[in-house]
């Protein structure tokens, strides 16, 4: 089983690069502790996808912590890297989006794995139900989810996918751009919408399979035909997994995490962050330092 990490992503309301920043109590990133709970449930490569600048840098450092017999891949997400047969020579700087960042992996990754934000602390419940997931089934992809109430930042607003969901099948996720907490409901300032916060959350955390990068370099080839969507748009992983639901191609679960998240959206995250992944260390979750 593969764990795929993204971490190329700018951090611009953070300030500052999230996912290489010292939160454990050792000095550890916050993917490091998603690397060590998939670990203890037998995942046996892990994949990250950083930008180039960055390649070095954590093929070292993972290299010197990790296992020995843990496979480990550091891929550049590159804007150059496109489909056979498309070409792009724009001066676009941020990246295609985290569905171009998945399909970075496309030659490393030959069976079912697990994707996720670097910056995002998932708890450790839930690569166990993924693990069992990818175990038990052979094909359908699934989601984790989380109460959506259990998502939000004290510090302001949040985008979240919120998940249709009947039984356990995943029937669409809903990206809601401005989501904050009014009383005793959940608004999104953007569409005026209510939700109760009892409703499931994508946090990206996803179990794929290999059929996403053909579905991906699909889409890619549509992409990059529309200037308008060249000039500023992104291609979400999310979307294409809904497509493929959709257009029956694929059956996806929703299986509720039961696990606490937290993440570092903003600066004003960081402590909370600090002293959360502090007390989970003393109460024996973790050792320290962690390897």
């Amino acid at each position: 089983m593969t764990l795929l990490l993204m971490a190329a992503g700018s951090g611009s309301r953070y300030g500052k690069l999230k996912q290489f920043d010292d939160l454990g109590p050792e000095g550890e990133f916050l993917m490091e502790f998603a690397i060590y709970d998939a670990l203890q449930n037998n995942f046996e490569q892990i994949v990250v996808i950083t930008k180039k600048d960055n390649v070095s840098f954590l093929e070292e450092y993972l290299s010197e912590r990790l296992p020995k017999n843990i496979k480990i891949n550091v891929l550049a997400q590159e804007l150059t890297d496109l489909p056979d047969g498309v070409d792009y020579k724009g001066d676009r700087q941020k990246p295609w989006g985290t569905a171009h960042a998945v399909w970075t992996a496309r030659n490393v990754i030959d069976g079912p794995f697990v994707v996720l934000n670097a910056d995002d602390y998932y708890g450790q419940a839930v690569y166990k139900k993924a693990a069992d997931f990818i175990k038990s089934n052979n094909e359908a992809f699934a989601l984790l989810g989380y109460t959506l109430k259990d998502t939000l930042s004290e510090h302001g607003s949040v985008s979240r996918g919120v998940c249709k969901v009947e039984g356990d099948n995943l029937i669409s996720v809903n990206e809601r751009l401005k989501l904050v907490q009014q009383g005793d409901k959940i608004v999104d300032e953007d569409t005026g919408l209510e939700f109760t916060g009892d409703e499931q959350a994508s946090m990206n955390f996803w179990v794929c399979r290999p059929s996403i990068f053909d579905k991906i370099d699909a889409e890619l080839k549509v992409f990059l035909q529309d200037e308008k969507k060249i000039a500023s748009s992104e291609l979400y992983l999310p979307f294409m997994i809904q497509e493929m639901l959709q257009a029956n191609e694929v059956e996806v679960k929703c299986i509720p995490s039961g696990a606490e998240w937290f993440g570092v959206t903003y600066a004003s995250d960081r402590e909370e962050a600090v002293q959360n992944l502090k007390a989970k260390t003393e109460q024996g979750l973790y050792r320290t330092p962690l390897w």
